[in-house]
This record gives structure tokens, sequence and C-alpha cells, in this order.
């Protein structure tokens, strides 16, 4: 499931879900919607999934290059 899927990446990095939903969905009440039954498109689902891989992707690599 897609908000679980969030939670965990907004545990795992701290991110406020406002700031996700604005970087994510470009809508910073995205989280909060999903929270209250709102179900996204498969396209909407497949972005979100695809930032959160990109952004624990690109940040594993920026802490690998300072260590």
């Amino acid at each position: 499931m897609l908000l679980r899927q969030i939670e965990k990446f907004l545990r795992e990095t701290g991110m406020p879900w406002t700031k996700f939903g604005r970087l994510a969905a470009h809508d910073p009440r995205f989280v909060e919607d999903l929270r209250n039954g709102r179900e996204p498109r498969a396209a909407t689902a497949e972005r979100i999934t695809r930032f959160m891989n990109t952004y624990r992707h690109d940040g594993a690599s920026l802490e690998n290059h300072h260590a």
C-alpha cells in the first residue's frame, strides 16, 4: 500500500509530510489526503514511488561520498 511506504519513508528520512507532498506530488496536503482515504491514480502512485527510490538512492550516494 502506497501510504505505508510513504509513512516508512517519512520515518526513515525525518522529512515532514507537507514537504514530502510538495516535492513528490506538488501538493503539500497529499499525505494528509491519503491518510483520509484518497486513492491516487496509478500514474501518481508510480511517480511517488519513483521519487522515494530516487531520494533514497541520491541520499545514499551523497553519504558515501562524504565518508
